[in-house]
């Protein structure tokens, strides 16, 4: 018996239970601010299929997606007329979406993840999808639908919004 009152063992096991609690608690944590993160892509891709509606409204159609580089992203920032795909710029993930005076989103969302993006696509002139890599690979809103860049890459779920 030590002088404080516990053995060496009685120190051991407590401190092995702490340490085990402490390590549980942390894995429960990450999983929630993953879930965290797949909440505000979800809600982010909400606000930008809003802001495609109103773009829809003034200019007849959807943006156009920008034909090169990954991740694809709209062609619909600073052009003279709403449509214009030849003379508008790429509206870049994280900046504002406007052209001239009319703005759309003050900034149009970036992923909460450093490293990963959402994906703009045009279909036609008439559809586009929206795309984000959710991490809780058993969302209930995941796609069935498989990209290499979400499932190897980013190890995640594809989550899709069309209008």
């Amino acid at each position: 018996m030590s002088i404080l009152g516990f053995t060496l063992i009685e120190l051991l096991v407590v401190i092995s239970i702490i340490g085990l609690l402490a390590t549980l608690l942390m894995a429960n944590f990450n999983a929630a601010r993953s879930r965290a993160r797949d909440t505000q892509r979800k809600a982010d891709l909400r606000n930008i299929q809003t802001a495609l509606r109103i773009y829809y409204n003034d200019a007849g159609r959807y943006p156009c997606e920008e034909t090169a580089g990954t991740p694809s992203r709209m062609r619909a920032c600073n052009a003279p007329t709403a449509g214009n795909c030849a003379t508008s710029t790429v509206c870049s993930w994280g900046s504002a979406w406007s052209f001239g005076t009319k703005i759309y989103m003050r900034t149009l969302p970036s992923d909460p993840s450093p490293g990963r993006s959402y994906y703009y696509d045009q279909t036609n002139n008439n559809e586009y999808i929206l795309k984000a890599c959710l991490e809780n690979t058993s969302d209930d809103k995941c796609s069935a639908t498989t990209e290499a860049w979400c499932n190897t890459t980013l190890s995640g779920c594809l989550y899709i919004v069309q209008p």
